[in-house]
């Protein structure tokens, strides 16, 4: 049995409720009814097709232009490489308009698992291919919260960022390979100074988990869009609603199961 020493994790979906998806599927929409609409025939887009499940499954956890290129591919739109390029940039420019609104919120058990893993010594890295993630993370007060939850750990200080939680901030780095491929997850162990196998990740997305399993960390799937049966067939070795049903005594033994804190 392995002692896990690291957890990565991914932040759209397990860490915050970003306003990705919203932003993607919105962008999509306009496109189609303006500069695309000329296309649109030739395709099997239509605004109620672009479902949470289809982006959970074909565009989460994927590099901007690689995200763009799987929605386009899916939706079957014949546009060119230049197409793809103003889809994902136009979806860059609504996304940081809706961050810079504040639309997004953290997620209250990420938050305590977050917490709980770090009291606990296991070293801390965020690993998202969003290039917005930083952003995110920095807005979101660790301290106040932990006030309000009650929760009382001697690393805590005034104004302690989500962001500042984490020993390694690797979030929209540019590497080589996206999602699926495991370069990301082998990069923050890698800073973390751990071998992958001592280290585990937190993902919600299909991609994400395949990243993990490919390189030997162990997964643990947030099935925050009803698709735990979608994160149990790509073999996360546990898939859960919320990360307050994460067994701490058993993870701190080097094991993923699940068993209420509440």
């Amino acid at each position: 049995m392995r002692a896990f020493r690291g957890a990565i994790f991914d932040v759209d979906g397990v860490l915050v409720d970003s306003p990705h998806e919203r932003a993607w599927r919105d962008t999509l929409r306009e496109l189609m009814e303006t500069h695309w609409a000329d296309i649109r025939p030739e395709t099997t887009y239509s605004p109620d097709q672009f479902t949470t499940q289809v982006y959970q499954e074909v565009i989460a956890g994927k590099p901007r232009t690689s995200g763009a290129r799987a929605a386009l591919d899916y939706f079957h739109v014949p546009v060119a490489e230049t197409g793809v390029e103003a889809y994902a940039e136009r979806k860059q420019r609504m996304v940081l308009e809706l961050i810079e609104a504040g639309d997004f919120t953290a997620y209250p058990d990420a938050l305590r698992l977050v917490l709980a893993v770090r009291d606990a010594g296991i070293r801390l890295a965020a690993a998202s291919s969003s290039k917005n993630a930083g952003l995110m993370l920095g807005r979101v007060p660790l301290d106040s919260f932990a006030h309000d939850e009650g929760l009382d750990y001697d690393f805590l200080r005034p104004d302690l960022s989500l962001q500042e939680i984490f020993d390694v901030d690797i979030s929209g780095r540019d590497l080589a390979h996206g999602k699926p491929d495991p370069e990301i997850f082998v990069t923050a162990a890698s800073e973390l100074g751990l071998p992958p196998r001592e280290c585990f990740v937190v993902e919600d997305a299909v991609a994400g988990v395949e990243a993990a399993r490919a390189c030997g960390m162990a997964a643990l799937g947030v099935a925050r869009a009803d698709d735990v049966e979608l994160l149990s067939a790509v073999a996360a070795d546990l898939v859960v609603t919320t990360l307050d049903d994460v067994d701490l005594d058993r993870l701190l033994e080097g094991r993923l199961t699940s068993g209420s804190r509440a």
